[in-house]
């Protein structure tokens, strides 16, 4: 089998933690051939994908953990399989790659699937199931966010198409950074900003669950540390392990149909107390967490999936 990589360049990430190496990690026991590209290598000529690629290897007792062997052209239509898996920010560049990829399809199968990547800003995506959000709103309007935080008290204001926490603010109903915010959020970016009511149960219980297929796989509670709100492990949240609420549970028994009907084979669920906050479809983490806190490779289990499917 032979496997591509569209991720971020390996000197971005961390060996030892990051769930795309070990992805790569679990395809090498396997014998899978592995290779990298970026989204910026890859072009459509005519009805073929190309794209320049590099031989990746995965080996956590060296440093720096990684290496890539020499670059080459090659069609992704001779790959079994293509991953997804650079990091956001989900802009017109990410937009673009979702639709070359899938061109790829159905010969190559593409994980996620692009066009349900494309489909589901993580941000925007929890809409479809809004009965199970906090109130939440988006939004560039002054007005109308500050009737929001007047009716809420302490809120959350979120860049739409971030991740690992990034531009997470905390404010008070009378705060006024919030003006602050919306005329410099307006000047260096013209989107609306997520704004969301403050829920404490983040210091206790932010849960991360990976679904794969659309099912239950695992789960964990990230704990922020001291002083922080933001539970995301990228910013200094600890994993720990945890239980599901029967809340919970319902959550991802709901939304876990959509994920398999879209091909979103892995997806991370954020959830705060029994709220859902997020759908993370581009470059799920976890799967370290995972293995450190219960000895489960996910890994091992989507690669299972892709050569069921293959």
């Amino acid at each position: 089998m032979k496997s591509a990589f569209q991720m971020d360049h390996p000197s971005r990430l961390n060996a030892r933690f990051d769930t795309t190496f070990m992805l790569i990690e679990q395809a090498q026991k396997r014998g899978i051939d592995c290779t990298y590209f970026a989204p910026e290598d890859l072009s459509l000529n005519g009805n073929e994908v190309i794209a320049r690629i590099q031989p990746i290897t995965i080996d956590r007792a060296r440093e720096p953990g990684w290496s890539l062997g020499e670059a080459r052209t090659q069609s992704l239509h001779e790959m079994d399989v293509v991953w997804m898996r650079q990091d956001p920010p989900f802009n017109m560049s990410y937009i673009t790659a979702t639709h070359l990829l899938e061109q790829l399809q159905p010969d190559v199968k593409v994980f996620n699937d692009p066009a349900g990547v494309r489909n589901a800003p993580e941000k925007l995506s929890p809409f479809q199931f809004a009965e199970f959000m906090p109130p939440t709103l988006i939004s560039a309007d002054a007005k109308i966010i500050h009737e929001f935080a007047a009716k809420h008290g302490t809120i959350i204001a979120k860049p739409l198409y971030g991740f690992g926490g990034r531009g997470v603010f905390k404010l008070d109903k009378n705060d006024p950074n919030i003006d602050t915010l919306i005329e410099h959020w307006r000047e260096t970016s013209g989107e609306p900003l997520m704004w969301q009511q403050f829920l404490p149960d983040v210091k206790t219980r932010d849960t991360r669950v990976l679904m794969i297929d659309g099912a239950i796989a695992a789960h964990f509670t990230r704990v922020p540390e001291e002083g922080s709100i933001r539970a995301n492990m990228r910013v200094g949240g600890t994993p720990k392990a945890g239980e599901l609420s029967k809340k919970q549970k319902e959550i991802c028994t709901a939304l876990g149909p959509m994920f398999h009907e879209q091909g979103l084979l892995l997806v991370g669920l954020d959830l705060i107390g029994d709220y859902l906050t997020e759908i993370n479809v581009t470059s799920p983490t976890g799967l370290r967490a995972v293995e450190m806190l219960s000895g489960i490779n996910l890994a091992a289990l989507l690669w299972d999936k892709v050569a069921d499917m293959h």
